[in-house]
């Protein structure tokens, strides 16, 4: 018997059998590159949700070692996401970072329960058009919320919501610094230019071949902008606010775990939070993880465990919250780096987060040196890298279901919050399918006669296409008595109780003017509805196969 709990085994004893030096030095070069890339992107993410770098800093490393150690995936790389910028700095404005902590935590319970009980795959259940219209929603926050930094910006404390966001920057655009937009931009332009200047055939390549080139060439472009532009800043002293002018010194030892201040009444106020976090720390993970299998080329590579990656993301969360992190799910950008740099187990990724610790232990002091406005352009390529602009274009080719829900989501995201969006999102699906199911649903005449109606049903007869049945209820009465109706069932591939019921009613109008129904060919799961119902035995020559003759 199959059991209704998932088996707790992660992806690592697997990749372990058979492990041998070569692959060890490929997963040490990939986590060394992914640790690199992590860097910025960890202490920008943390700063653009309002908290300290180091939050985002620990969190890359503490729950990208669990996440890698315990998930259900070859090559993701778990950490600190841009999707969660908007959802934290929300959370953080209104319940303040200690619920926060609480929050996450909470969420890493609910995480680590989906993948449990074996509800992994439910995930997949949601519409993409609701992804891409949030995804692209919250891109467009995540850009909103640079400006700021990316203008040099005098702003106190930036609001949550859209139309207050504007407002303010506008209010405000009399303290532009010029210095900040500019090494913002040279940091954004250059992180466009950066992968197309070193590519496999491109003028600078064929100028300067040599192994050296080579090599610089695979250093990622945000750690590139992020040394040149500091360096520049510190040496010329710009006028630009950085790191250490805004949060101070980045401690530079281990994280004290202290626990959260918690009571049943927080956790009833922390409802929607948990439930948003863990949400789209659902989603984000298992579409990660599709797309690692999808870039993965190896052929004994072994598709990704949705449950377990879940339960290791639930882990994660709930422990990164005891040291003060954020909340933590699968990055696409850094797990595509980690397959593209050769990773061929968790390994690559555990080696990732020791990389981030031993750089965040050692050179911390120097962080305090870079620009905000450096990570504000880092941060406008994420957005711009995360969102999928193209789907706009392409919407005239679908149906206007699809553009509704894409739209739709991605307004409700931008205006109000993730948590309506994908709520009635969610909800406008169900209303648009069960739509689209109705209208495949059809009843067919098929004869008439004097005393006899014959129909053929098609399709499937549930709760949103009962008011099809009206039609021959009316026929019923306004003929004369003693009408026989004949219902084709052959293509009638299913019935719910809301269906039967209208069957129900019918047959009464029939038996109430002296008439009779017939119901012949029935397929299995409608038949068995009827009878365990006690509708088939109630039909006088109720048949199942035969077809009725008039």
């Amino acid at each position: 018997m199959t059991s209704p709990l998932a088996r707790f085994h992660p992806r690592l004893l697997d990749a372990l059998k058979g492990y041998n030096r070569d692959r060890l030095v490929k997963d040490v070069g990939s986590g060394l590159t992914v640790g690199i890339v992590a860097l910025p992107l960890a202490m920008a993410f943390a700063i653009a949700s309002g908290l300290k770098p180091e939050a985002g800093l620990w969190t890359a490393i503490i729950a990208g070692f669990i996440i890698s150690a315990l998930g259900g995936t070859t090559a993701q790389i778990g950490g600190p996401a841009g999707a969660f910028i908007v959802i934290v700095y929300g959370i953080v404005e209104r319940y303040g970072v200690a619920n926060l902590l609480i929050a996450t935590a909470c969420a890493g319970v609910l995480l680590f329960a989906l993948g449990l009980f074996k509800l992994g795959t439910l995930v997949r259940y949601v519409p993409v058009s609701i992804v891409i219209g949030f995804t692209n929603g919250i891109a467009v926050l995540i850009a909103l919320s640079q400006v700021k930094d990316w203008l040099g910006l005098e702003i106190a404390k930036m609001p949550g919501d859209f139309f207050s966001q504007i407002k303010t920057i506008s209010a405000h655009l009399g303290s532009f610094n010029p210095y900040a937009f500019g090494l913002g931009t040279v940091c954004l332009l250059g992180l466009f230019i950066w992968p197309r200047v070193f590519v496999q055939g491109s003028p600078v390549i064929r100028l300067l071949e040599g192994r050296t080139v080579r090599t610089f060439a695979r250093v990622p472009g945000p750690i590139v902008a992020l040394l040149t532009l500091s360096a520049l800043a510190w040496a010329l002293a710009l006028p630009a606010e950085t790191l250490g002018s805004r949060f101070g010194s980045i401690p530079d030892g281990l994280p004290a775990f202290a626990l959260p201040d918690f009571s049943w009444e927080t956790v009833r106020l922390l409802v929607s939070p948990t439930l948003t976090i863990a949400l789209l720390g659902a989603v984000e993970s298992l579409l990660c993880a599709r797309v690692a299998d999808q870039l993965d080329s190896n052929p004994d590579h072994v598709k990704h465990d949705p449950n377990q990656e879940l339960m290791a993301q639930g882990l994660a969360n709930f422990v990164v919250a005891f040291f003060g992190g954020m909340p933590a799910t699968g990055t696409i950008a850094r797990t595509v780096t980690n397959i593209r740099s050769g990773a061929t187990s968790p390994v690559a990724g555990i080696v990732h987060a020791l990389v981030l610790a031993l750089v965040v232990l050692v050179a911390a002091p120097l962080a305090l040196y870079i620009p905000l406005a450096v990570l504000s352009g880092i941060l406008l390529f994420v957005a711009w890298n995360m969102g999928e602009w193209h789907e706009f274009v392409r919407l005239k080719q679908f149906s206007g279901h699809y553009r509704m829900l894409l739209i739709g989501t991605f307004l409700l995201t931008v205006i109000f919050d993730l948590t309506v969006a994908v709520e009635v999102g969610m909800v406008l699906a169900c209303v648009l399918f069960i739509r689209r199911m109705s209208s495949l649903f059809r009843v067919a005449p098929v004869a008439s006669s004097e005393d006899a109606l014959v129909y053929k049903l098609y399709g499937a007869l549930f709760f949103g296409a009962v008011a099809k049945i009206d039609p021959i209820v009316q026929a019923v009465e306004s003929r004369r008595h003693g009408t026989r109706v004949v219902l084709d069932a052959s293509q009638l591939i299913s019935l719910d109780a809301s269906g039967l019921d209208a069957l129900e009613q019918l047959f009464k109008a029939i038996v109430h003017r002296g008439g009779q129904l017939y119901i012949h060919d029935v397929n299995e799961q409608p038949r068995g509805l009827m009878e365990r119902s006690g509708f088939a035995g109630r039909m006088k020559d109720f048949q199942t196969s035969a077809a009725a003759t008039l």
